[in-house]
């Protein structure tokens, strides 16, 4: 039995999910959380008693949260839930499909990317081959990857990406060097590749750019 924790902020769609996993007569919801810190200590309590979850359903977005508190995302869970000692498998369930969320994912540790308009068919399948150890991705996000193998020199790296999200939100350069821990050189070192990938000459231009060719 392949025992499956759902993790999303929407209380529907985790019913839905619940629903068409419960009826498989192989996979077993055993919880649901609403944040991603939820996710991390009930896939831990599991691993300690010995009753683990064996895949978790992790959505990258989660609510606000408390006024004045950053909020976890689905990434950032994962890759805390990958340093337990025999840890779940992650699979990503999301309607984000930009490189910088599948990216993010990848590099956290998930084995497997699925939009939310998925089949129940797909998820189904999705949450066999996570369990497995193997990868599932949705076509979609299988095409994005294709894509970047094909042209890796206007392919921008996980931190490159880091740094245009934080430009898109707004942030300086001495900002985007606090949260992300590197010196101001470092950061228009960064920018000076990532308009010359994008072919742009400002930071309004490749966060355009980048939104148009569905990076962002």
């Amino acid at each position: 039995m392949i025992k499956v924790l759902l993790a999303d902020d929407h209380e529907i769609v985790r019913m839905g999910l619940r629903a068409i996993l419960e009826g498989a007569e192989d996979i077993e919801v055993v919880g649901e959380v609403a944040t991603a810190e939820a996710a991390i200590a009930q896939t831990e309590q599991g691993s300690l008693s010995g009753k683990g979850v064996d895949v978790v359903l992790m959505d990258l977005r989660f609510g606000a949260g408390v006024e004045g508190t950053r909020v976890m995302t689905g990434a950032e869970a994962t890759r805390e839930i990958r340093k337990q000692s025999n840890p779940p498998k992650v699979l990503v369930v999301t309607n984000y499909d930009t490189d910088a969320d599948i990216l993010g994912a990848n590099e956290a540790g998930a084995v497997g990317y699925l939009l939310k308009d998925a089949p129940p068919a797909d998820l189904l399948a999705a949450v066999r081959s996570a369990a497995e150890g193997d990868s599932a991705l949705s076509p979609t996000v299988a095409d994005r990857l294709m894509t970047r193998v094909r042209t890796p020199r206007s392919s921008l790296t996980p931190r490159e990406l880091e740094v245009l999200q934080l430009v898109a939100s707004g942030s300086s350069n001495r900002q985007i060097g606090n949260e992300l821990m590197l010196s101001e050189a470092t950061v228009k070192s960064h920018l000076v590749h990532i308009y010359d990938k994008l072919g742009v000459r400002s930071r309004t231009s490749a966060v355009a750019a980048a939104r148009e060719q569905g990076v962002l």
